[in-house]
């Protein structure tokens, strides 16, 4: 084994322990700190709780980390099938060792937080990053991929002020709700047709033929997958958007008429 693959290995594991020390002791502290609804949740909201702030802090580590590498880093723009720049290596593999985590924590509780769809994601991803990892392929598409993690803090916070009670229609929920949904279709649905415009504009090129079989089918499996996901949770969280701001416009009209009424 290379030293390449050496360093490789160790920023996975060193993922994984962190994240999996920030589920199980640093989030109760800091939560607790920053947060005084957090002791007065039940044990299952706790667990939640805890793997979304360790979520938050994977997605702000990587989403900013890839997007940093997909604007400034030349190293990953030059060749984006056989390219093989280390700072791309470096946020896969801390992405990687995130998810391996959270697979672990998802199993652990799954009667709490289990989701059948978060282990189809995670293990995608993972069976994708391996290859990314070990050979040294496609860093630039797995960096593209990580750019849709800068949703997650949205979605996370929404899950927060939810479970504190916040009101439905306060200005923070109202304005993250928002934020949330673009931020969410900019970074993980504008972003397919340039994905599969990428793939097809290599499609049967020399870079593409020498990756084989088996990585061709890898790319183009687990985007699938992945993208099938995304679609659905955006059709979620747009009729949540839609349902918000149709009831604010109903409550402000209701609001008008009834002075309307008092003049």
């Amino acid at each position: 084994m290379d030293t390449n693959h050496k360093s490789t290995i160790s920023i996975v594991c060193t993922s994984f322990f962190v994240f999996q020390l920030l589920f199980h002791f640093v989030s109760y502290w800091f939560s607790a700190k920053v947060s005084p609804g957090f002791n007065s949740l039940s044990f299952e909201k706790k667990i939640e709780w805890n793997s979304r702030i360790v979520s938050t802090c994977h997605s702000l580590v990587v989403g900013i980390f890839g997007l940093y590498i997909f604007l400034f880093d030349e190293a990953t723009q030059a060749d984006p099938l056989w390219g093989d720049p280390s700072l791309v290596k470096v946020n896969i593999a801390i992405a990687s060792g995130y998810l391996m985590s959270d697979l672990l924590i998802l199993i652990l509780y799954w009667k709490i937080i289990g989701d059948k769809f978060f282990i189809i994601h995670h293990c995608a991803a993972i069976y994708a990053y391996f290859f990314v990892l070990r050979d040294g392929v496609l860093a630039y598409i797995g960096n593209f991929r990580l750019l849709a993690e800068l949703s997650s803090p949205f979605v996370n916070q929404r899950w927060f002020f939810e479970v504190l009670k916040y009101p439905k229609f306060s200005k923070a929920n109202v304005i993250n709700g928002i934020l949330m949904t673009l931020v969410f279709f900019f970074v993980r649905i504008a972003t397919i047709p340039p994905m599969y415009g990428f793939m097809y504009s290599v499609y049967g090129t020399e870079p593409y033929e020498r990756l084989g079989a088996l990585i061709q089918f890898t790319w183009i499996s687990t985007c699938l997958v992945l993208d099938v996901m995304n679609v659905m949770w955006m059709i979620k969280i747009s009729k949540g958007c839609i349902k918000v701001i149709s009831l604010i416009r109903q409550e402000k009209a209701r609001n008008n008429l009834q002075n309307g009424k008092l003049d």
